[in-house]
C-alpha cells in the first residue's frame, strides 16, 4: 500500500514510524513532515491547509490511505473530498470534526446526552458571557468555541482576567474567529485523563490510556501549551472509571451524533477530569493526540494499519489490540520561549547518541534538515520517549536520552510522570 500522512510533527513521525512496520506498507508519504519523518518517508512539500493540492497529489500518486494528524484539515472537510474524489482516508468528516472544532456544538451535545461534563454557559456576547461568570465559583474557565492551536482554553482566577479574557477573545479578536463565542465553565477539581478511541460509526476499540501535562512549567504552572509530555498507563484510570466510560460517555456521544445525522469514523480522543465523582468530559478531540500518541504508540504490539482500516469499513469489533505492559513517558523538548514567541534554526546535536538508548525512541515535531544539520523549526522541537519495566526506570531512560540532546534554548519539564513516583512513595509509607 501507499500511505500518505497529512501533518509535520511529533503525533505524524510517531504514525509514520509505526505504519513503517505494518508489512503492508509499501511507500509512504509525509505532507509535510519533518526532519525525523524523511528518515521513514518521503517528504511532501505542501501545506496540511492545502486541502485541494493534497487531495490532487493523492490522486496522481495513487495514494491508497491518507491518515490525517492535525485538527484543522478535518474541521476545514478533508475527508468529505477526498471520499467525493473517490480517496479511502482515516478520520471523521467535517460535520462530526464538529465535536472538536466547535466547543459549543460539543457542549450541547453533552447536555442533551446526559454525558457528565462541567456546569457551562455558551455565549456570542461578550455582555452575557461577563454576567454569567458571576454565577460561578472561581477559579473559572473561557473557552474560545473554535481551534486554537492547543491555546484557546484559559483558567480565570478571578473575575477580573476572567472579564478580561472574554473581551480578548470576543471583541479584540485574540484568537480571530475561533473566539468570537466562547464558552464559560465551572473549573473542574481533580486530575486528567487521556482516552484514544478507534470509531467505526456504531462500536469502538479504546487504546492504552495516558496522561499529559499541558502547563509549560515544572510544577504545573506556567501557561498552556500543546503538552510537555506525557506517560502511558495513565495511573488515575481503572477497570471501574472504563465501564462507566462506556455506558456513561462513548455510548451516549455516539447515540447523540447519529441522531444529528452524523456518523462518526475515525478516532475520537475524550480528554476527561477523574473527580471525586467520577470521570467527566472537558472537551472532546477528533484525532491522535500530541505528545499522548508518541507515549502510546510505542507500547502498541499490533499493526496499526489494519486496524485503521477497519475503523475506515466499519469492523473495529472484529479486532482486538495487543499492547506492551510496560510503561512509557515522553518528554518534549521545546524552544525557548514557548508557547509563545521562538527562535528557530537552532542547531540540534546529540540525536544519534539519545538514540542509542534501549527502549528509545526519539520523535520529531519542529524540526528541519538544513544542509547537513538537523535545526529546530517549531515551538515543539522533539519528543523523547522511553519504555521501561516500571515507571520510574522509564522517565530516567528518557531523561538520560533528554541530557544528551541540545540546541540553544532548550527548554522542556523536569518533572513529568513525577507525580506517578511521588503518589507510589506516598502509598508505601
Amino acid at each position: 500500500m501507499k500511505i500518505l500522512i497529512i501533518g509535520g510533527g511529533g503525533r505524524e513521525h510517531a504514525l509514520t514510524w509505526k505504519l513503517k512496520q505494518s508489512s503492508d506498507a509499501d511507500r509512504i508519504f509525509c505532507a509535510p513532515g519533518n526532519a525525523g519523518t524523511v528518515q521513514l518517508a518521503e517528504n511532501v512539500a505542501i501545506s496540511v491547509s492545502d486541502v485541494p493540492a493534497l487531495a490532487r497529489f493523492a490522486k496522481e500518486n495513487h495514494v491508497d490511505l491518507t491518515v490525517v494528524g492535525p485538527d484543522d484539515p478535518l474541521a476545514a472537510g478533508i475527508v468529505d473530498l477526498f471520499v467525493a474524489e473517490g480517496l479511502r482516508i482515516f478520520g471523521p468528516s467535517k460535520a462530526a470534526a464538529r465535536i472538536e472544532s466547535s466547543k459549543i456544538f460539543a457542549k450541547e451535545l453533552m447536555r442533551k446526552e446526559g454525558i457528565p461534563t462541567a456546569r457551562a454557559g455558551t455565549f456570542d456576547r461578550s455582555d452575557e458571557a461577563m454576567r454569567f461568570c458571576d454565577e460561578l465559583r472561581f477559579p473559572i474557565v473561557v473557552k474560545a468555541d473554535g481551534l486554537a492551536l492547543g491555546k484557546g482554553v484559559v483558567i480565570a482566577p478571578d473575575g477580573a482576567s476572567a472579564k478580561s479574557t472574554i473581551d480578548e477573545m470576543m471583541n479584540q479578536g485574540r484568537f480571530g474567529e475561533a473566539g468570537r463565542r466562547v464558552v464559560v465553565e465551572e473549573f473542574l477539581r481533580g486530575t486528567e485523563c487521556s482516552l484514544h478511541a478507534l470509531v467505526d460509526g456504531e462500536n469502538y476499540r479504546l487504546l492504552e490510556s495516558a496522561r499529559d501535562h499541558k502547563r509549560a512549567l515544572d510544577g504545573d504552572v506556567g501557561p498552556n501549551t500543546g503538552g510537555m509530555g506525557a506517560f502511558s498507563p495513565a495511573n488515575n484510570w481503572n477497570s471501574n472509571l472504563q465501564s462507566q466510560f462506556g455506558e456513561g460517555i462513548m455510548r451516549p456521544v455516539l447515540r447523540g451524533l447519529r441522531a444529528e445525522g452524523i456518523t462518526f469514523r475515525g478516532l475520537l480522543y475524550p480528554g476527561l477530569m477523574i473527580t471525586d465523582d467520577g470521570a467527566r468530559v472537558l472537551e472532546f478531540n477528533c484525532r491522535f493526540g500530541d505528545p499522548e500518541t508518541q507515549a502510546i504508540l510505542p507500547r502498541m504490539k499490533s499493526d496499526l494499519l489494519p486496524l485503521l482500516e477497519a475503523t475506515i469499513d466499519g469492523k473495529i469489533d472484529n479486532y482486538s489490540i495487543e499492547w506492551d505492559q510496560r510503561p512509557a513517558v515522553t518528554v518534549v523538548l521545546a524552544s525557548g520561549g514557548y508557547p509563545g514567541k521562538c527562535e528557530m534554526g537552532k542547531s540540534i546535536s546529540g540525536l544519534d547518541e539519545a538514540a542509542k538508548l534501549d527502549g528509545l525512541q526519539i520523535f520529531h515535531a519542529g524540526t528541519k534538515q538544513l544542509n547537513d544539520e538537523i535545526v529546530t523549526a517549531g515551538g515543539r522541537v522533539l519528543a523523547v520517549t522511553a519504555l521501561g519495566s516500571t515507571i520510574a526506570a522509564a522517565r530516567s531512560r528518557a531523561y538520560e536520552a533528554v541530557a544528551r540532546i541540545h540546541f540553544e534554548n532548550c527548554h522542556y519539564r523536569r518533572d513529568i510522570a513525577l507525580t506517578v513516583i511521588t503518589d507510589n512513595i506516598e502509598k508505601l509509607r
